[in-house]
């Protein structure tokens, strides 16, 4: 019998771990800057070309590699950050992997030149897919210049699978910005596509995250610092008032290694309680120092998951280090119980004359109970009454509906046809239910529910429509985005002018709300910008992902008059007559049920219970 199990050659060997470490461009651009700033450099350069498919070079003025380094970091297991198991646990540098050059290698064309300080001459390594085509002697600066060509050139799968260059983009900007912002003392520049991106230079941590952030950002964070024997948390939290309705602003880091840490991202919202809205996500830059014995990093390929010996411990204390910070800080006015400033004022102020009794003005003549149609509460937001004409038609079509679906099966007979759009008596249960007779008994509906499939069917519309009108702002309101965040703002544009919404792009980070739709407060527009980000990010890896949809969704759901909202008559009517117009009244967008009829049996059946 022959034998079956071979040993893989390393060109095999390194595409699979390839696979592991280098899952797309981006991760072949942490790698590289990683290595850049373990080498020592005060100065990196990120270049890309085709978001990263076509070209990666980062090049830093580190210490640089000789002939051997240069010929020995392609090769497998090969790192200069451990020699021995229990050096795993003193880590305290980025990359340690010892496969990712020979990873990005062999599965791309790779240029290396490198050279050190004690070197006139440098080092030039040619590879493709692993082998090793040619290694010259240079003339180069002293540092590492490493360029990534055709990446995944003999991995056509893995190739394919790739998203857009916006996406790929997208991933490539958080990576530079998780190495950026701990790395506050390294000078950064990254192009891309020959456009400059960024430019930073050396600064306080404050600085970098406002010259990555935008400089509003100046006035938005607040410090954390606490210590302990066993850690140290130093870094910056977002004033509560400056919560978003989107993530991506939560960057945790363990010396200096950027994590993902639910748990410890609990601690922090935890100590945001009551302080912001439930849909809200603060922003912070926290970094913990701690013994590397206390930790493992080793969980995870890409090194951003990490476990720690007492995890516990670690939440209380940062729980308590954020509170303290937004304590500290003194968030609420101060005021000095010794003298009430209106009191003083008064007693500043000397009267001309004698002090007259002010008076107030009466309308004998006004009626505080009766309500005019104009009354009802601004911003209800309901699109235009729809015409009866058809009703009949509109029914029968609905009750075609109703045979092939179970979801639809009383639409059709909640109304006397005869009676369609006149004035019907609502009563309204607990500021949340909107109830009236129907033919086979009580009409119950969610009033939010109800008023999401509304908006949400309007909304759609309009999208397959001309750009609507708009509202110019007497004073237009600006919006400050994380890098990742601006690039969907920027490729959504067309789909917001299309509602009525225009937005001018200041800079990369930065835009500035000068139109909102008719039917939109000027209050509403920044949460509804973020809410649409946020929906987008969430979902735009579905594999049944429409861009109006999540659009529309997200409008819907903003602008939904809410559960204890009190209504009048009139806007009741309106939730009724334009719920029963819409293509799907009895399921919201989320696909729960709008509305239901408790039937006249089943009422009975009540009664009869608790009479027996």
């Amino acid at each position: 019998m022959s034998n079956i199990i071979k040993l893989l050659p390393d060109s095999v060997a390194n595409q699979i771990a390839a696979g592991e470490v280098i899952q797309r461009p981006a991760s072949a651009v942490k790698e590289l800057l990683e290595n850049a700033v373990d080498a020592g450099a005060t100065k990196v350069t990120l270049i890309i070309k085709d978001a990263g498919k076509t070209l990666i070079q980062v090049t830093d003025n580190g210490t640089g590699m000789s002939d051997m380094d240069a010929r020995m970091c392609l090769e497998r297991h090969a790192t200069s950050k451990i020699s021995k198991a229990d050096d795993l646990f003193a880590i305290n540098t980025m990359g340690f992997r010892g496969e990712a050059i020979a990873s990005i290698a062999a599965i791309a064309h790779m240029e290396i030149k490198s050279c050190t300080r004690d070197e006139e001459i440098g080092t030039q390594l040619i590879v493709e897919g692993s082998e090793v085509k040619s290694q010259e002697p240079c003339q180069c600066p002293v540092g590492t210049s490493i360029l990534v060509k055709n990446l995944f050139f003999n991995v056509p799968a893995r190739r394919n699978f790739l998203k857009s260059n916006t996406v790929e983009l997208r991933h490539i900007l958080e990576e530079f910005t998780r190495v950026a912002l701990v790395n506050n003392d390294i000078s950064f520049v990254y192009y891309s596509n020959d456009k400059l991106v960024f430019s930073l230079s050396p600064a306080s941590l404050k600085a970098r995250i406002a010259g990555i952030f935008g400089s509003s950002y100046d006035k938005k964070l607040l410090s954390v610092e606490q210590e302990t024997e066993v850690l140290k948390i130093t870094g910056f939290i977002g004033k509560p008032e400056y919560a978003k309705k989107t993530r991506g602003e939560q960057y945790f880091f363990v010396n200096n290694r950027y994590i993902r840490h639910a748990y410890l991202n609990h601690a922090v919202n935890n100590a945001y309680s009551e302080l912001i809205p439930e849909d809200s996500y603060p922003t912070y830059f926290i970094n913990i120092s701690i013994d590397p014995k206390e930790i493992d990093i080793n969980i995870h390929p890409t090194k951003t998951e990490v476990n720690f010996q007492d995890a516990r411990y670690v939440y209380a204390i940062l729980q308590a280090a954020v509170k303290q910070s937004i304590g500290k800080h003194s968030l609420t006015p101060q005021i000095d119980f010794n003298v009430i400033p209106d009191i003083e004022i008064a007693l500043q102020t000397k009267p001309d004359g004698p002090i007259k009794q002010p008076e107030i003005e009466v309308d004998p003549s006004y009626n505080p109970f009766k309500r005019e149609k104009s009354d009802i509460k601004q911003g209800f937001n309901i699109p235009p009454k729809p015409s009866t004409e058809n009703w009949e038609a509109l029914f029968s079509e609905q009750k075609n509906r109703d045979e092939e679906t179970e979801q639809q099966p009383v639409a059709e007979s909640l109304h006397d046809e005869s009676k369609a759009f006149e004035v019907i008596n609502f009563l309204q249960v607990h500021n949340r239910f909107i109830t009236c007779n129907v033919s086979k008994g009580l009409l119950v509906i969610d009033q939010q529910k109800a008023h999401e499939r509304i908006l949400y069917e309007d909304v759609l519309k309009r999208l397959k429509g001309k750009p609507q009108p708009s509202q110019q702002q007497l004073f237009p309101q600006n919006i400050n985005l994380s890098p990742g965040d601006a690039d969907i703002m920027t490729s959504l544009l067309g789909n917001l002018k299309k509602l009525g919404f225009v937005i001018e792009e200041l800079n990369q980070t930065n835009f500035v709300i000068v139109g909102i739709p008719v039917d939109v407060g000027e209050s509403d527009s920044v949460a509804i910008i973020e809410k649409i980000i946020e929906n987008h990010k969430k979902h735009v890896t579905d594999l049944n992902y429409d861009r109006n949809i999540s659009l529309a969704k997200s409008m819907a759901v903003k602008l939904s008059i809410k559960t204890g909202t009190k209504l009048e008559d009139e806007e009741m009517q309106e939730i009724y007559d334009s719920l029963f117009k819409c293509d799907v009244p009895a399921v919201a967008p989320d696909g729960k049920k709008v509305f239901t009829v408790i039937k006249l049996d089943e009422l009975t059946g009540m009664i009869e219970r608790t009479n027996s």
